[in-house]
């Protein structure tokens, strides 16, 4: 008697324990089917990506999302939704998103883009953009007559400010008197760039310049060496811009080397 007593106390606190391991490994029980801690995990590990920060009280409702998504499922299962022709597919489709997630994420992480890279990539940078940067005015006409007018009634007195807003279809820089920003030269269209860089700090051209755009009368206002962002400061958009060109890459030689019938 006495032995069976301590096994079936014995069985009793194993029984107990299993539960509670059970309940060590799952979040809850909902209508007898066990959750698993794990689907929380991976829901927070989601909203910390979003750049929430996981709180005790988002904890909470994270908690209770998971619980409740289950309740959810378990009812579609029940109604037999799960067997439909549209759940299946939609299924597929997201297997598909998740594979190809999965296979991009892991192509990033084993072809990385190193330092060397980037700065390959930023030397190439300061090499196109370097040099001197221009601060340009411009009127912009459709007629060659009418450029030639302006460039007349410039030269008699007229400011060049007043015919640009009056005058220059280019109705942005119009506005503001006809200036541009400070560039390179190699920002504009090769005709205007060689026109500007015959001129000298303070010239107008004294010939109407022909463009895809119409015809320009240009002057320079100003001339600077090119203030160029240091390498650190634009090194996180070099790197992001890479690794979408290294991905890019990788995207379409599989695409080419795939065998479609």
């Amino acid at each position: 008697m006495k032995k069976h007593l301590l096994l079936t106390t014995a069985a009793a606190v194993l029984m107990t324990l299993g539960a509670q391991s059970a309940m060590a490994q799952n979040l809850a029980i909902v209508n007898g089917k066990a959750v698993p801690k794990a689907r929380l995990e991976l829901l927070t590990q989601q909203v910390a990506k979003s750049g929430k920060p996981i709180t005790p009280e988002m904890q909470a409702q994270i908690r209770e999302e998971v619980i409740t998504r289950e309740v959810f499922v378990q009812e579609a299962e029940k109604q037999g939704l799960a067997t439909t022709d549209d759940f299946k597919g939609q299924m597929e489709l997201a297997r598909q998103s998740i594979m190809i997630r999965a296979l991009f994420a892991d192509y990033q992480a084993k072809n990385p883009v190193t330092d060397a890279d980037m700065k390959v990539e930023y030397d190439k940078f300061a090499a196109a953009n370097g040099g001197k940067e221009y601060k340009v005015s411009h009127i912009l006409v459709d007629k060659e007559a009418d450029a030639i007018a302006i460039i007349a009634s410039l030269k008699k007195g007229g400011k060049f400010a007043d015919i640009a807003k009056k005058q220059s279809k280019d109705t942005g820089s119009g506005a503001k008197g006809g200036e541009l920003d400070w560039a390179n030269p190699s920002s504009y269209v090769p005709e205007f760039s060689e026109a500007l860089l015959k001129l000298s700090k303070g010239q107008t051209s004294d010939t109407p310049v022909k463009s895809q755009f119409g015809f320009h009368i240009i002057r320079i206002d100003d001339i600077r060496n090119a203030e160029l962002p240091a390498y650190e400061q634009v090194k996180p958009q070099i790197a992001q811009q890479m690794e979408q060109q290294k991905l890019a890459t990788f995207q379409q030689e599989l695409r080419a080397k795939a065998k479609v019938e």
